[in-house]
């Protein structure tokens, strides 16, 4: 499951590279701004991973306990939530994405363009929350494989699009910024008529029951206890990065855009980590609504090797040649200089970061997000407070902003790897203990 899921997450990545790479050609101020701009993305993905965690669990539960009928209602329900924020987001990123925009860009050309690559990309945003509920419920289900293929032809429109739009090529005038948001949001809504028009074709998917195309609290409420501690995870990341660039804004917009081109090409370096522990869940939350509490503890044990091992190997590459992954988004040699110093600084905190992947995986296969979410929290605390601290001693560097990144992301992995043992023990040791003395009951 994890190699399609891999190529969805890819595709979406990429949307911001492709953006990156010719918006480079603009200057400085450009990729700062489409930089701060695109970190919006971890605010929209933090209240789409609601409905990613809670659906997803969900579904795989029905589906682990063979019933369809559940997991359809639960599909429908979820879609009526969907579209009721997509237009949240439509209306409130209109109305007050400039108050964001106006305490996070380090000058005024960063924020004008900020704001124009902004409001052509909102759509795209907005669709997240359709795309995000569709793909999860039918992973769940424990497909992935058509979302994928159409996700490529999307970003391949996409990547078609970008240089049309932003240069402009015959009868399309340039569009700056502008273009390379208006071609995401084309992008995306390509992806979701795809995706419509092949569930609307194949009967074997979920299916939307009509009736069910309503709001239901019952629902709602499952899948904010298990969605929300998880959407509180990504919001807290959102809000690590927008303090990230707050701070940064004072050593000038060079920072900011080395920032943003080292953090995307991380996300990017990331994604089989993250494949995998998308796919976990799925395969650990129908084992566990089944009974098969052993194959559980084996995705636990596989989980975990397979996300240490990438992230030890992807720790090498950013350590010892971080540069290697720059030169094609930019000529600025203080650009490619704050990236290749951000990759080489917070490489050294993958390993503990592949632990934590592992845990918030088989957490939520236990429709159980509350530890992950407890120990991001104690993560992102102890940065901001140790930011503050060494501000208040006029003794904050850029360097000092990562190596206090690297220090609170081991702190969070132990955390989550203690709570993990805990809950382990609860849900599988004892559960497993208890039925081998049935058994011996019953047989005596």
């Amino acid at each position: 499951m994890a190699v399609p899921i891999a190529m969805n997450m890819l595709v979406q990545t990429l949307y911001f590279i492709i953006d990156l790479y010719f918006v480079s050609g603009l200057g400085e101020a450009a990729i700062a701004g489409v930089s701060t701009a695109g970190n919006l993305f971890f605010f929209v993905l933090a209240l789409t991973q609601v409905f990613n965690v809670g659906c997803a669990t969900l579904i795989s539960h029905a589906i682990g306990r063979k019933d369809k009928p559940q997991a359809n209602k639960i599909y429908s329900h979820s879609l009526f939530y969907g579209m009721c924020a997509t237009m949240l987001a439509l209306i409130i990123g209109y109305l007050f994405a400039h108050h964001y925009f106006a305490s996070t860009a380090a000058d005024q050309a960063t924020y004008q363009v900020c704001l124009e690559y902004f409001y052509w990309f909102l759509p795209s945003l907005a669709l997240q929350f359709i795309l995000t509920i569709i793909g999860a419920s039918m992973r769940g289900s424990g497909l992935v494989k058509p979302f994928m293929l159409m996700h490529i032809v999307a970003l391949l429109i996409n990547a078609l699009l970008s240089p049309i739009l932003i240069t402009g090529v015959g009868l399309f005038t340039p569009m700056g910024v502008s273009g390379a948001g208006l071609a995401s949001s084309l992008s995306a809504l390509l992806a979701l008529l795809m995706t419509v028009i092949y569930l609307t074709n194949n009967s074997h998917t979920l299916q939307v029951d009509k009736a069910n195309l309503t709001g239901d609290w019952t629902t709602l409420k499952q899948i904010l206890k298990v969605g929300v501690p998880a959407g509180s995870e990504f919001m807290l990341t959102f809000f690590y990065m927008a303090v990230v660039y707050w701070a940064l804004s004072d050593f000038g917009a060079h920072q900011q855009a080395g920032f943003g081109l080292g953090s995307r090409i991380m996300q990017c370096l990331f994604l089989p980590v993250m494949a995998i522990a998308f796919a976990a869940p799925a395969i650990a939350g129908q084992n566990y609504a089944a009974g098969k509490l052993k194959r559980v503890y084996v995705t636990y044990k596989i989980t975990t090797l397979m996300t240490v091992l990438f992230m030890a190997l992807i720790s090498v590459l950013c350590v010892s040649v971080p540069h290697i992954f720059f030169s094609p988004f930019s000529d600025d040699p203080d650009v490619i200089n704050a990236a290749t110093t951000f990759l080489s600084y917070v490489g050294y905190n993958f390993v503990p970061a592949g632990f934590a992947f592992a845990a918030g995986a088989i957490f939520q296969g236990f429709a159980n997000t509350l530890p992950a979410l407890l120990g991001t929290a104690i993560r992102v605390g102890s940065f901001v407070a140790l930011l503050l601290y060494y501000l208040s001693q006029q003794a904050l560097s850029v360097t000092t902003i990562w190596t206090i990144s690297v220090v609170t992301v081991y702190i969070q992995a132990l955390v989550v790897m203690v709570l993990l043992r805990i809950v382990l023990k609860d849900k599988i040791f004892s559960k497993a203990h208890k039925r081998a003395n049935k058994l011996v009951s019953a047989t005596a």
